[in-house]
């Protein structure tokens, strides 16, 4: 799948997260609500200035960069019987959509910012054809609008000029407890799916949907992320964890939360809504320490969680599975919802 888009927008409430202030190109300096300095982020890439924007309300903050960008796929695919070799920088296949070998993935690109007004941020980048192997000029929006309470909504677009495949998300990690160096295992997690994808020892899917039911992958129920993690299944072997595509019983429907995320100690509750077939639920397996969160902390293993709205990873190999084909005269449009709420 082409360009699995990774932008870190993290509400002042969570655990992990960038920091960032209203553009640092307009030249303000204060620190933001969370008590981060936005120059320490300010950087050069590639010729390009990396900025940190913040979205705020009257009732919380959002802050977001605009460097990043994140692809999952398979080395190789075909549209209309030509095939494309992508680089393979992961088991064979092609992660992230390169970064390793060739061009730099998206998540290592840096994103043109506009901000129209204090709650809506803008960001696009154009990729070119033949970028990291994919074909067609895509040109790729994001727009992150914060609305109150705390309700941040994440409208992705795309279009081509050449049949590609664009499959978008967002790879923020949550950790709702409100303490430094926790870890999310007594989070409680809901995914509304019947069935999720199974993966082989090199974390790519099998083409399979499996049923949920009688597995540690039913949060039909919500449960403790931790309560089944270390289960004697393969697939939990395969991905140290949890690392996997649920596949999603909303219908694609707005108003029907996809997944549900509290934390017993602190209230916080996360309803993540969207309109897409299925979601990544990646439950921090490979944190490592080696990563400080915002108060200078190492991010433990299971440290944090991410809950990314996606189509199925390597749709493009698997044409049982809905099409992540865009064509020429097509927009690809995809939205997910973060909704917070605090529990009396």
């Amino acid at each position: 799948m082409k360009k699995q888009l990774l932008l870190l927008p993290l509400a002042a409430m969570l655990t992990v997260g960038c920091g960032g202030n209203k553009g640092t190109e307009s030249g303000v300096t204060e620190k933001t609500l969370s008590g981060l300095d936005p120059q320490a982020f300010v950087s050069v890439v590639d010729g390009d200035t990396t900025g940190l924007y913040q979205l705020r309300n009257a009732d919380t903050e959002v802050c977001i960069t605009n460097y990043g960008g994140r692809i999952v796929n398979q080395g190789k695919f075909s549209i209309d019987g030509k095939e494309y070799d992508l680089p393979k920088n992961n088991f064979g296949h092609c992660l992230h959509g390169g970064g390793e070998m060739g061009q730099l993935g998206w998540q290592y690109r840096v994103y043109k910012a506009t901000q129209p007004n204090d709650t809506t941020l803008v960001l696009t980048l154009h990729s070119p054809d033949g970028d990291n192997g994919f074909p067609g000029n895509v040109d790729a929006t994001v727009t992150y609008t914060l609305s109150r309470p705390v309700r941040l909504t994440i409208n992705y677009e795309a279009t081509t000029d050449a049949p590609t495949n664009v499959n978008l998300t967002n790879h923020a990690y949550f950790n709702l407890s409100g303490k430094p160096g926790s870890t999310v295992d007594l989070h409680l997690l809901e995914i509304n799916a019947e069935g999720f994808t199974p993966v082989d020892s090199t974390f790519m899917t099998t083409g399979e949907i499996a049923s949920v039911a009688g597995t540690p992958f039913d949060f039909r129920t919500a449960k403790a992320v931790g309560k089944d993690i270390n289960a004697e299944h393969e697939q939990i072997k395969n991905a140290n964890g949890y690392d996997h595509n649920f596949v999603l019983a909303t219908g694609g429907s707005l108003d029907v939360a996809a997944a549900t995320l509290e934390s017993p100690e602190s209230g916080i509750v996360l309803n993540v809504y969207t309109n897409e077939p299925g979601i990544q639920f990646y439950s921090g397996n490979f944190l490592d320490g080696s990563i400080k969160e915002k108060h200078g902390v190492a991010v433990p293993m299971r440290g944090a969680l991410c809950l990314e709205t996606q189509h199925y990873p390597d749709s493009p190999n698997k044409p049982q599975w809905p099409s992540t084909v865009l064509r020429p005269g097509e927009t690809y449009r995809s939205t997910c919802v973060f909704d917070f709420s605090v529990n009396d």
